[in-house]
């Protein structure tokens, strides 16, 4: 996408990013733990799939709308009316399918898992983008639950096997460097 830019991808995701950061901030969506505000998670998951070599507008795209049918009330439909079907493909890969009757943490956590393991390279690759961003998050604000959630995002890489190779190392190494921390942390 960089270097053969169109004026129609610059379009695409810029009304993507207005939509996304709309949906979000309708509801004063705030980050879990910073509060900051939710722009900031998305535009940190767009940028890091903008360093993708091979990234297309779509792709952009749907990093600025990873969790707008997750958080908001906007359906999946509207998504693909306005954004196209690729757009909605890749946003569907990315929303989580669980539901709290599912079953405990673990169970919803292996349907949301069972259902990323199909995605395509694009979605596995938003997903890594978005799992560096929450991991630097987590680890930070909140120690003690920083340690299911690393070992849930753990077994979640395991899935990622289409995902940017460049970013699932960098997810890899922020998880192996957490358990290596914490191992020398029992030791002292």
């Amino acid at each position: 996408m960089k270097e053969n830019c169109k004026d129609q991808d610059l379009a695409l995701v810029g009304r993507a990013r207005a939509f996304a950061l709309g949906a979000h901030a309708a509801i004063n969506q705030r980050r879990k733990y910073t509060g900051e505000p939710y722009a900031v998670h998305l535009a940190e998951v767009a940028a890091l799939v903008l360093r993708v070599q091979d990234v297309t507008a779509e792709m952009v795209a749907a990093a600025w709308l990873h969790d707008t049918v997750e958080d908001t009330a906007v359906p999946l439909t509207l998504i693909e009316t306005e954004f196209g079907a690729r757009v909605g493909q890749l946003v569907g890969e990315l929303t989580a399918i669980s539901a709290p009757d599912d079953g405990d943490r673990a169970t919803r956590k292996a349907l949301d898992r069972a259902h990323t393991a199909h995605a395509s390279a694009a979605a596995q690759t938003i997903k890594a983008a978005d799992l560096i961003s929450n991991l630097r998050t987590v680890e930070a604000r909140d120690p003690q639950f920083a340690a299911i959630y690393m070992r849930e995002k753990r077994l979640l890489l395991d899935v990622l096997t289409r995902a940017d190779a460049r970013l699932r190392s960098d997810v890899r190494a922020i998880i192996d460097d957490y358990f290596t921390r914490q191992r020398a942390d029992e030791r002292a």
